[in-house]
C-alpha cells in the first residue's frame, strides 16, 4: 500500500468518525436531542451575592416548554434549542407573588440570566447555560420529575 492510500484512508476514517461524535447528541431526524422530560434544580450562576442553593429554583422542559419556580413565584413560557448548542427562552409569564427581599432578587437575576442565555451543554447530570459571550450563567443539577 502506498503513502497516498494510507493518507486517504486515515482521512476517511477521520471523517467517519467525526460524523459518528456529531450525531451522537441528534435524533433520526438530525436534530439536537430536546431538553424535553427533563428537570432541573439551578445549583451555580453567574451572581456572586447570592447562593443559589439557598432558593428554590427549578427548571422543567416539557413539549417545548419551560417552567419551574423562580425562588418565590412560578414561571413558564417557550423555549427553543438548535441548531447546534443554541438555546433561547421566548416570553416568560409569572406569577405575582410578594416574599423576602432577598429571594425576589435571586429570582429577578435568575429570570434575567435565563432569558440572557444562548447556548447550552449537557454533560450527564449537569445542565449550563451559557450567554450570548460564551459565559456560564446557569448550572442545574438533575431532579427527579
Amino acid at each position: 500500500m502506498g503513502t497516498r492510500t494510507v493518507l486517504m484512508r486515515t482521512i476517511i476514517v477521520v471523517a467517519a468518525l467525526a460524523a459518528v461524535i456529531a450525531l451522537a447528541d441528534c435524533d433520526a431526524l438530525g436534530n439536537r436531542a430536546s431538553l424535553d422530560g427533563t428537570a432541573w434544580r439551578l445549583t451555580g450562576w453567574a451572581v456572586n451575592s447570592l447562593d443559589p442553593q439557598g432558593f428554590t429554583i427549578t427548571a422543567e422542559f416539557d413539549d417545548g416548554n419551560i417552567g419551574g419556580t423562580s425562588a418565590v413565584n412560578s414561571y413558564g413560557g417557550e423555549y427553543r434549542t438548535g441548531p447546534g448548542n443554541d438555546f433561547s427562552v421566548g416570553e416568560i409569564a409569572q406569577t405575582l407573588i410578594a416574599g423576602p427581599e432577598a429571594d425576589m432578587r435571586a429570582e429577578t437575576a435568575y429570570l434575567e440570566l435565563l432569558r440572557a442565555a444562548a447556548s447550552y451543554r449537557l454533560n450527564g447530570t449537569t445542565l449550563t447555560l451559557y450567554d450570548d459571550a460564551g459565559n456560564e450563567s446557569l448550572i442545574f443539577t438533575a431532579t427527579a420529575r
